[in-house]
């Protein structure tokens, strides 16, 4: 009887752990689909209070906070279809802070994508309608500032779409072909009359350019015609067939390949010598270094992809500045040439110690000295520790130093 009796309460207590097991699993089930598909409601600028407001508009670049229900688990992020990069650590279940991708090619973006926040998580996604406008543009360089009429010129920037008005030295250009991703737009330059600047305008604003373009004036040490006219150390030449596109005369750079470290500039045809010249008004010494740059125009007409030109003020090899376009952040090389003439920047803050390699000056009396006066030599050198990959054959024109800021 004992025995009939302790089976039956042990039965009795399976059956009841089983009924508990199975009742829980309806719940697990239930507490997954409830958790919900994503919602947002507002977004919000990301800064400290009071700054904090809600916002109408984004643009690119921009950190914002999406405000909402169910954001937690988010697996893609996307404005105007355009993917951000995702950090979970920033995110809880009403709020995710998130930046802005820095480039949306807008032109190039779907009808249906645009003024659009796509949110997508475990649970679901939805798609918020908010207005996203392109940032105002920006010019970062021209790609031949002394174009003669019938040459292609770009301008190189970013967001430089929707233009709806672009003049060159003050003549409108009313044709010209913008990228997709807005960081070029191109066109056939048309005759001139003055110097000016370049001045993009778009739906979003205007941008111009703080020099003058087309112009042999302003900051101009020398251009091999009317202007300090070299002083020693390399050829002139104004063939048309040589170097093609110039106006009047310039220097030619060239040498064969350089054995390692070859470094004699006297060579024939290494350097390029000006008389002395003011580099920046002496009112001028007190701004920063990188306010101020030197250009010229250059022409490569072979492949180059190792001798070094590099740029001192006088003989001073405390700071020099190194021009190697075939050279890539990443050390990898890249044979360069041109097609006719191109403008060369280099800011006086490339201007370093230990070959170009090491520090900036603090000041530009630091870098040109209490009279800003001295010659301007463009050099040429094997900085490497075997022979240089090529020689160089190039021309330069309109040395000059502007302000760029």
């Amino acid at each position: 009887m004992n025995k009939v009796t302790f089976h039956h309460i042990y039965k009795s207590w399976a059956l009841y752990i089983l009924a508990m097991i199975f009742m829980g699993m309806p719940s697990a089930c239930k507490k997954d689909v409830t958790a919900g598909a994503p919602e947002i409601t507002s977004v919000r600028n990301y800064a400290a209070s009071p700054a904090d407001t809600l916002v109408n508009t984004i643009t690119t670049g921009q950190r914002v906070v999406l405000i909402g229900h169910n954001l937690k688990d988010a697996v893609q992020i996307s404005f105007n279809g355009v993917p951000a990069s995702i950090n979970s650590v920033l995110f809880s279940d009403t709020s995710a802070t998130v930046l802005v991708p820095a480039v949306i090619p807008f032109p190039s973006v779907p009808a249906e994508s645009l003024n659009t926040i796509r949110y997508i998580t475990r649970q679901g996604a939805t798609t918020f309608s908010f207005s996203i406008a392109a940032p105002p543009p920006s010019i970062t360089a021209i790609s031949n500032e002394n174009a003669n009429e019938g040459d292609s010129v770009y301008i190189s920037g970013l967001n430089l779409f929707f233009i709806k008005q672009l003049t060159f030295a003050g003549t409108a250009i009313t044709h010209f072909a913008e990228s997709s991703d807005g960081t070029s737009v191109g066109f056939i330059l048309p005759a001139l009359s003055q110097a000016g600047p370049v001045v993009v305008t778009t739906k979003s604003g205007t941008a111009t350019t703080p020099y003058n373009v087309n112009d042999d004036k302003t900051g101009v040490l020398c251009n091999f015609d009317n202007v300090n006219t070299f002083s020693w150390g390399t050829s002139t030449d104004n063939s048309s067939t040589a170097y093609p596109g110039n106006r009047g005369y310039y220097a030619v750079l060239k040498n064969d390949v350089l054995p390692a470290g070859d470094g004699t500039w006297w060579g024939a045809g290494r350097s390029i010598n000006t008389n002395d010249v003011k580099w920046v008004p002496t009112d001028s010494l007190s701004v920063a270094v990188d306010d101020y740059a030197i250009k010229f125009e250059i022409n490569v007409r072979t492949a180059w992809s190792g001798t070094s030109i590099y740029v001192v003020k006088g003989f001073s090899f405390d700071y020099l500045a190194r021009y190697e376009p075939w050279q890539g952040a990443d050390g990898t090389v890249t044979p360069f040439t041109t097609k006719g003439w191109r403008t060369v920047t280099i800011p006086l803050s490339m201007f370093r110690t230990n070959d170009g390699k090491g520090t900036a000056a603090g000041s530009l009396t630091t870098l040109l000295g209490a009279t800003a006066t001295g010659a301007v030599n463009i050099q040429t050198k094997n900085f490497s520790g075997s022979p240089s990959a090529s020689g160089l054959q190039a021309a330069i024109d309109n040395i000059r130093v502007v302000k760029i800021k």
